[in-house]
């Protein structure tokens, strides 16, 4: 929305509504009494703001990490990437982290292990709880009583099968908020319960 103003000199200049960086970021923040879920971007700037002003190195250091990744998918994104994408880095990178712990264990080295595990609950906290196993079942369920899914496991092998249940499954759920190794387990018993 722009608006012609005059100036003293008679020249008709152009102006913008300006909007403060403050006033926009509370925009992304959510508010309490509507129950919104917070946007995960929002909350790991905040807190990397919190932990720099404690002098919290081993907090900041890992929430720079994580945000440097999800500048980068911004960049692929060619904009602002979705908040599923940005839980599907958080995951990644807590599970790298716990696989790292599980590495400096083995090698007997459990500072390093400790570092990592504390890191792996850090990140943990910033992400939203699992789907849990009676939701997917259920999810899964509605999935496998469609006409073509149905006609598909009846068909051909259990192999080409799952790929339509997989397909017809993540239209309905996003994939941030499962497990896909329990998602593929499900699905894999409830294709064989299905077909004998």
């Amino acid at each position: 929305m722009f608006r012609l103003l005059r100036s003293q000199t008679a020249y008709w200049t152009w102006s913008t509504p300006r909007v403060s960086i403050y006033s926009a970021r509370s925009l992304l923040s959510t508010d309490a009494s509507t129950g919104a879920i917070p946007d995960v971007r929002a909350r790991l700037m905040s807190e990397l703001k919190a932990a720099m002003k404690s002098k919290d190195t081993v907090k900041s250091t890992t929430i720079r990490s994580v945000l440097s990744e999800v500048f980068a998918a911004d960049k692929a994104v060619s904009g602002t990437a979705p908040s599923s994408v940005v839980v599907a880095i958080l995951r990644k990178a807590a599970t790298r982290r716990t696989d790292a712990a599980a590495e400096f264990q083995k090698a007997s080295r459990p500072d390093l292990a400790e570092k990592e595990q504390q890191e792996a609950a850090l990140l943990q906290s910033f992400l939203p709880p699992l789907l849990p196993e009676a939701d997917i079942d259920r999810a899964l369920a509605e999935v496998l009583d469609t006409p073509a899914v149905a006609e598909a496991i009846a068909k051909g092998p259990a192999q080409k099968a799952l790929g339509q249940v997989f397909k017809a499954f993540y239209a309905k759920v996003d994939k941030s908020t499962v497990d896909p190794d329990l998602v593929r387990q499900r699905a894999q018993a409830l294709i064989a319960a299905k077909s004998a």
